[in-house]
């Protein structure tokens, strides 16, 4: 294997595959990333067992071949190369090395066989369909905050995608939830959806592919089983096993009788919510929303920093409530509401609140209450 590649395409290359590749490594081959040069192209592969990135980039071939090398450094060298660099890769077979050179900078790097890189087969991936990067980037933005990250609750470590019919026609439903705030979002359902099986994708699946939409603007292609799913883009194609469990009946937890409507100014809001969560303690990080009439007051106190209070005017005419929140949740849930004006339905001090974006209700949120 010889070839010529400029140092900003196998940099993009390179920074989209190592971060597959986990720093800790019990099985070697898995450390690397395997280069295949032919037709071109380098197309790069890389895997964890549980996802693969494979992707081309256009190079100067001058004899076609194959290695693996250190996913890990081989980036790294490649990023401290000056811009503009003309990198050379050329497979030593006979020292079992990775010669790099770029101006006068020479390396040699440690290879292991490609006989050895574990080939994670697609398998039959039945249902098909395409989605625009805009419509994924939303879809992926609004719920994946809301993913667990207890890993004893697996089954919540992702978005759980699946599609459902109602008044609204037929909707790709994407939704995510750790127990104390959950995420439901809808986008139209793509042509070839209609039959997908309901599949969990899992957080690191859903955080590469949330790089690889930034840097395309085109669509995406979307493959999956019950068992697995690929995400196909113009260069780079990513496959991942899905996570084999049941996501919980979300339904059951999105209340229906909440009766008391507060309409607030997201941006004034938020902005409030900041503020005064400067002096809620880091463990419980809880605030309080007393709202009376057009009169909504945030509260937070701390036996250590002190209190804090501030008022702003709220669109409100129910009876008077107080209810406590997680601070970084509400944040976090009023980060992706893209209008000016943001929903709080509610019950009571001790029920679930809805939140939604007042002009756009395909985006539901649902805020467990905390003590304050």
């Amino acid at each position: 294997m010889k070839l010529t590649i400029e140092r900003a395409a196998l940099l993009r290359a390179l920074g989209h595959v190592q971060s597959i590749v986990e720093r800790r490594n019990t099985i070697p081959i898995l450390s690397n990333v395997m280069l295949d040069a032919r037709d071109d192209a380098l197309s790069l592969t890389a895997t964890d067992m549980d996802i693969a990135i494979v992707e081309r980039t256009p190079a100067d071939i001058a004899t076609a071949g194959a290695t693996t090398a250190s996913a890990h450094t081989l980036y790294d060298i490649v990023r401290k190369l000056p811009d503009g660099a003309q990198v050379s890769l050329e497979k030593d077979a006979e020292a079992g090395q990775l010669n790099l050179s770029a101006g006068r900078a020479r390396f040699k790097l440690g290879t292991l066989d490609t006989a050895e890189f574990p080939a994670m087969t697609d398998g039959d991936l039945p249902n098909r369909f395409t989605v625009s990067a805009g419509d994924f980037r939303a879809l992926i933005d609004r719920t994946r905050f809301a993913i667990s990250t207890e890993e004893t609750r697996y089954y919540l470590n992702g978005i759980y995608m699946h599609a459902v019919s109602g008044d609204g026609g037929d909707r790709l439903r994407a939704v995510a939830t750790d127990g104390h705030r959950l995420a439901r979002v809808e986008m139209p359902l793509p042509e070839g959806a209609a039959g997908m099986p309901g599949v969990i994708v899992p957080r690191k699946t859903v955080n590469e592919l949330r790089k690889l939409i930034d840097e395309t603007g085109g669509d995406v292609e979307v493959a999956l089983s019950d068992t697995k799913i690929r995400f196909a883009f113009d260069d780079a194609v990513l496959t991942s096993k899905l996570i084999d469990g049941t996501f919980p009946d979300y339904e059951r937890v999105i209340p229906v009788g909440n009766d008391k409507l507060m309409v607030v100014d997201r941006k004034d809001f938020a902005g409030a919510v900041d503020l005064v969560a400067t002096i809620a303690t880091e463990k419980s990080r809880a605030i309080k929303l007393a709202v009376e009439g057009r009169n909504l007051a945030l509260s937070a106190n701390s036996p250590d920093a002190g209190s804090a209070e501030e008022e702003l005017e709220a669109d409100y005419d129910g009876d008077a409530i107080s209810i406590g929140f997680n601070s970084r949740y509400l944040l976090d849930i009023t980060q992706q509401i893209e209008g000016d004006k943001a929903q709080f339905i509610m019950a009571d001090s001790n029920s679930p609140t809805i939140v939604r974006d007042a002009g756009d209700d395909s985006a539901l949120y649902v805020l467990m209450p905390m003590r304050v």
